[in-house]
């Protein structure tokens, strides 16, 4: 009796993300998590660009953050907005010149002296997985130097997950997938 040799299987190989078929990726209102113009409202924006600092026109991108207490919604009805209830969830495709708006509040400290940040995913062509960052308030310097992702980083990467804040209150975050200035991407280890 003759026995096959042990085959060993191997996984698929990924396959990059989009372009996209919008088929219910976008959603109305998907990157309003408060009205727009709600006095607590802030908008948060910037552009996602490549290593040559050239816009991508098909980003999409999703954050989820605290409110401004620093509560973890557990609010349902993140993909039917009601225009009042806080999720903390959002969901913005960019524009033809890479740019992305949403509407939000300043996310609070989870815990005591913490430094408040809006988790970030970024899904775009030529990316075989989904990238993963954050983006931390500037103001409360103490929190950000205490903060041990940051405190991880050297100073030149370490400033590429922090916001800036512009005159009218809103957030400018830039996101770039390469080069130099490239945006510190986040890994989190899979479970077996």
């Amino acid at each position: 009796m003759s026995h096959a040799p042990e085959l060993k299987l191997v996984p698929t190989p990924g396959q990059t993300v989009g372009p996209f078929f919008g088929y219910a990726l976008p959603y109305d209102k998907d990157s309003e998590l408060l009205a727009p113009g709600h006095p607590r409202s802030i908008r948060l924006h910037g552009t996602v660009v490549d290593g040559d600092g050239a816009p991508i026109p098909d980003a999409l991108l999703e954050i989820w953050q605290a409110d401004e207490a620093g509560t973890i919604s557990r609010e349902t009805g993140s993909l039917v907005r009601d225009g009042y209830t806080f999720t903390g969830f959002g969901r913005a495709a960019v524009d033809n010149v890479g740019h992305y708006t949403f509407t939000t509040v300043n996310p609070g400290p989870t815990e005591p002296g913490k430094a408040p940040f809006i988790a970030l995913t970024v899904f775009a062509r030529g990316l075989t997985n989904r990238l993963f960052t954050r983006i931390y308030l500037p103001e409360d310097t103490e929190a950000l130097a205490s903060d041990p992702l940051l405190a991880s980083l050297d100073a030149e990467r370490r400033r590429t997950l922090i916001a800036e804040r512009e005159a009218d209150g809103s957030l400018r975050f830039d996101v770039r997938l390469q080069g130099g200035d490239e945006t510190v991407f986040l890994s989190y280890p899979r479970e077996s």
